[in-house]
């Protein structure tokens, strides 16, 4: 899928789509949460949510005092729907509309969390894009967080085929300047009453 094609489905998903008619929709980001703050980050720490789209992690976030977090989504109508949802808390978040493959980071960041967003990119040239913007975006020592679907997860989401990671096979596709901290199983129950299975895994720049 095209950079332009890619856009234009997760648009007209957040634009049809209300927040709990959607697989990935989560009340509490409770893992992603964890594992940022194992990661040692403080309320200084720049934090981006690579695909964050109407995600309430942002709000945790800034509810805990977090000062410096980016969110990046393909749709300007999810990143709409996250700003109505935070109110004036919102002017504390810097939003970004563009495609990770595509996007050029203004700075470095402590954190570069990722749920769902890396597995979505089937094609080679797309996954080598998002390793190069990765290694321009977070600083030496800075962590990774990702998660895709576990091997045994769906083969489909939002009716876009995904490749399907452990650990060591994502962190293969990251390569050798990232090492593997800690990876975590995760059953992710769905609004409609179905569980998606997910591998969390923390990488640590070198």
């Amino acid at each position: 899928m095209n950079d332009s094609n890619r856009g234009a489905h997760w648009e007209n998903v957040y634009r049809t789509k209300g927040e709990r008619e959607v697989s990935w929709f989560q009340e509490t980001p409770s893992i992603s949460r964890e594992l940022i703050r194992s990661t040692g980050a403080t309320g200084r720490s720049a934090i981006v949510d690579i695909g964050g789209g109407a995600s309430r992690l942002v709000d945790a976030l800034v509810h805990e005092g977090f000062e410096a977090v980016t969110v990046l989504d393909l749709s300007e109508s999810a990143l709409a729907a996250a700003k109505a949802r935070l109110g004036q808390a919102a002017a504390r978040v810097t939003w970004v509309v563009a495609d990770v493959v595509r996007w050029k980071p203004p700075q470095c960041y402590d954190v570069w969390h990722d749920r769902a967003a890396f597995h979505f990119l089937t094609d080679a040239a797309d996954r080598t894009a998002y390793v190069a913007c990765l290694h321009q975006a977070l600083r030496p020592g800075g962590h990774a967080i990702i998660a895709t679907f576990a091997p045994d997860g769906p083969e489909r989401c939002s009716g876009l085929p995904v490749i399907r990671y452990d650990a060591a096979s994502l962190g293969e596709a990251l390569g050798n300047a990232f090492n593997l901290v800690e990876t975590r199983r995760h059953d992710h129950h769905t609004p409609m009453g179905s569980t998606q299975r997910f591998q969390f895994s923390v990488f640590r720049r070198e």
